[in-house]
């Protein structure tokens, strides 16, 4: 029996996405109940294509327990991050030297400077995985994770030419952030949560409130610098995941907690370059020689797509078999066609 399955977010996943959202809170994915049916609404707009504006769009998946009937995990796809009506905002954190030859005095200061981008990347993000199944023998992590890139190479016309994920700093356990209580709110005057809650929304307050001049970190409380740039304790196995498969810390951080921006060009990410389009050729044998792979089936209507982890003998025409309980689960047909992403 297959028991996990990720599937396109549709209709009626709300309640189980709102969960989820409880685990983690972010900007892409809040703990609000109307920001999550708005989600589905737009993700099911996406999948389906009646969303025509292709820079609009978000693709939403959600990992299911089969056996338990749950959501366990889910992740994003942001077609593209920054657009007319809503920028692109980071801060570009710049290294700048100084030094005083009458006195002997060399200080290295961190310089940070708000920069906006009307034409940005699209954004991976939205990776929430249940705490308690993060240690589980299947590696759900990287499931959710990898989907979105299986899902990227399957469709590249829909996406921009750099692929951009935002990591989690190091927070309070409260969930507050140094750098927003040092910076943020002396120029919004609202909390962490208040400016995280609307930037789901609309970040055009930023873009009106911070300053646009040089900010220099010395002047921020050693708290405050002590995050910028650095990847919290939770999302340090992303990090990881992430330079693996080719992205590079891009020098700028969230305007809200600090955190760091990875970047890569897509044609250079490998797990991009991994997936293979496949036509499914029958069942695994006894003799084949098989390897772990992320198998998915589009489909033309609610869920979209149907993904799963099985074990699979790639040839070399193109052709792909599985195990028997795989292609009954994706009620598959020889012929059909498939996408692989080997794992």
């Amino acid at each position: 029996m297959v028991r996990y399955e990720i599937r396109g977010a549709s209709p009626g996943d709300e309640p189980e996405l709102l969960r989820l959202a409880g685990f983690l809170d972010t900007v892409n994915l809040p703990n609000h109940r109307g920001h999550v049916e708005r989600l589905v609404e737009l993700a099911t707009r996406s999948f389906s294509g009646k969303l025509k504006e292709l820079r609009h769009r978000k693709y939403v998946f959600v990992l299911w327990d089969l056996e338990e009937r749950c959501a366990v995990g889910t992740s994003m796809i942001v077609a593209q991050l920054g657009r007319r009506d809503a920028p692109y905002i980071y801060l570009d954190v710049i290294s700048e030297e100084k030094y005083s030859a009458p006195l002997d005095k060399y200080f290295q200061h961190t310089v940070l400077k708000i920069g906006f981008s009307y034409h940005g990347p699209t954004e991976i993000g939205g990776l929430v995985v249940n705490p308690s199944y993060r240690r589980a023998s299947e590696r759900l992590g990287l499931m959710i994770s990898y989907v979105r890139f299986l899902f990227i190479a399957a469709h590249r016309e829909l996406f921009q030419n750099e692929i951009l994920a935002e990591l989690l700093p190091p927070l309070e356990p409260d969930g507050t952030s140094h750098l927003w209580e040092a910076l943020g709110r002396r120029f919004t005057g609202m909390s962490y949560a208040e400016a995280d809650l609307l930037s789901s929304e609309n970040k055009s307050f930023i873009r009106d409130l911070f300053p646009t001049g040089d900010i220099y970190a010395t002047l921020l409380s050693p708290g405050a610098q002590g995050v910028i740039g650095k990847v919290g304790a939770q999302t340090r196995g992303v990090e990881k995941m992430l330079r693996r498969i080719g992205f590079r810390y891009a020098e700028r951080v969230d305007p809200f907690d600090g955190g760091p921006h990875f970047v890569a060009p897509v044609e250079e990410i490998s797990l991009v370059r991994a997936t293979a389009r496949a036509r499914l050729a029958g069942a695994v044998s006894p003799g084949d020689s098989t390897a772990n792979a992320l198998v998915a089936r589009e489909l033309g209507e609610a869920p979209w797509l149907r993904a799963i982890t099985a074990p699979c003998a790639l040839e070399r025409d193109g052709r792909v078999r599985l195990p028997e309980e795989a292609i009954l689960h994706l009620g598959l047909a020889e012929g059909d066609a498939l996408l692989v992403l080997p794992l």
